[in-house]
């Protein structure tokens, strides 16, 4: 009876510190809620893999006109772009309007991009911001994750978009994707650089400037 007693008042104690501070109660709902979230994070991962890889499948003309389109959803001739509509495109196929996400951002933060120091821009412009790399390098590290920079082929994930400079300041992008290259073992990259929507082994072939992951605003 004296040990009862004697312990009660510090059961009563442990149990409202843990009341408290949510000790051993929190934790498994936060386990399973950032495991649910992981879990999204994979699977739209595979969906925009997949998107990218349809894309190869599409006769592209590479053409960096300036044209005016829709705004939301406004897209440029399907059988013309470059290498930002191809990530455009494969983001709109899982759900994510970047014309409409990088335009929303650079309304509100319009100082954080490049503008006039590079195109003379002095306001948001919703036909041809989305489709600049510099702004999407700007915009996927302000609402993605910036990754590291790195010279190993296997920090690279499917998923992932890398940016390049191809020399004299001419900027790249490209996803990474879930097939390897035969030849050297490498996750291969869905890109236009010229001749369409194309999947090569071209990881290391420019300076890697860029490296992000982006699930889109709701993940």
């Amino acid at each position: 009876m004296f040990c009862r007693r004697g312990h009660r008042p510090r059961l009563r104690v442990f149990l409202l510190a843990q009341v408290l501070t949510g000790v051993g109660f929190a934790r498994p709902a936060l386990s399973q809620s950032n495991a649910s979230a992981e879990a999204r994070r994979r699977e739209f991962a595979q969906r925009l893999v997949a998107a990218a890889v349809e894309r190869t499948h599409h006769v592209v003309r590479y053409d960096p006109a300036y044209v005016r389109i829709p705004y939301p959803g406004g897209d440029v001739p399907a059988d013309t772009g470059v290498c930002t509509d191809e990530i455009i495109r494969t983001y709109r196929s899982v759900g994510v309007d970047l014309q409409k996400e990088v335009h929303e951002d650079m309304v509100q933060n319009f100082d954080q991009y490049p503008r006039r120091w590079r195109w003379l821009s002095s306001s948001p412009d919703p036909n041809i911001d989305h489709r600049r790399v510099p702004n999407l390098m700007v915009f996927f590290s302000r609402k993605g994750e910036s990754l590291a920079l790195s010279g190993r082929a296997d920090e690279y994930a499917p998923g992932e978009i890398v940016t390049w400079d191809l020399g004299g300041g001419v900027p790249h992008v490209g996803l990474v994707v879930d097939q390897k290259s035969q030849q050297s073992g490498r996750y291969m990259i869905v890109h236009n650089i010229g001749q369409g929507p194309r999947m090569e082994d071209v990881l290391f072939n420019w300076k890697i400037t860029g490296h992000y992951r982006y699930f889109g605003p709701g993940l």
